[in-house]
């Protein structure tokens, strides 16, 4: 049974269309991401995390967005190329989307009323490192480039990670390891 979360619209990097239920079954790590972020790093951290467990039914799934700072103004076709060359990314990517403000993607919509908080590292605020630059998000808005959603085999949001929550750290580690061994 598909989840209203898994039928929204979605397109492809490439230009194909798309929907998460295109993924049904699987747990799902959906990340908007950036080419020029100072958190862009992540990419090679999303790729190993994605490497070790898509034999057990994982994928990630990125969504560039330009929203914070332009920190990702190329087109679709340049967002590819670098990913591919700079970071041999292999999991799915998506065509450019609005993940917060006017416009804002259903996905995103969707995604942030499910789970209106994400989780941080213990010791770390990040909403309080951006008031320290001005920058002031709204209650449930997505804080920065690279916030993680975690989606469970049968289509649900479980989880949320800002931004600094590296692909690697525990607790989102042991979050994916247990929605994969839920089933």
């Amino acid at each position: 049974m598909t989840t209203e979360l898994e039928s929204i619209s979605l397109r492809t990097i490439d230009g194909k269309p798309a929907t998460l239920g295109d993924y049904a079954g699987k747990v799902r790590l959906v990340v908007n991401v950036a080419s020029k972020c100072g958190l862009t790093p992540q990419y090679e951290g999303l790729e190993a995390l994605y490497r070790k467990y898509k034999d057990r039914g994982f994928e990630v799934l990125a969504f560039p967005a330009n929203e914070f700072g332009g920190q990702e103004p190329g087109t679709e076709e340049e967002i590819k190329s670098f990913c591919s060359t700079s970071y041999d990314v292999s999991f799915p990517m998506f065509g450019k989307i609005v993940v917060k403000g006017d416009g804002q993607h259903p996905l995103y919509a969707m995604l942030t009323s499910a789970k209106p908080e994400a989780r941080s590292l213990p010791g770390s605020d990040f909403r309080a490192k951006l008031a320290g630059y001005g920058v002031t998000p709204g209650p449930s808005e997505v804080l920065w480039n690279f916030e993680k959603f975690l989606v469970d085999r049968e289509g649900n949001v479980i989880d949320r990670f800002a931004p600094d929550v590296a692909p690697n750290a525990d607790l989102l580690v042991s979050a994916v390891e247990r929605a994969l061994g839920a089933s």
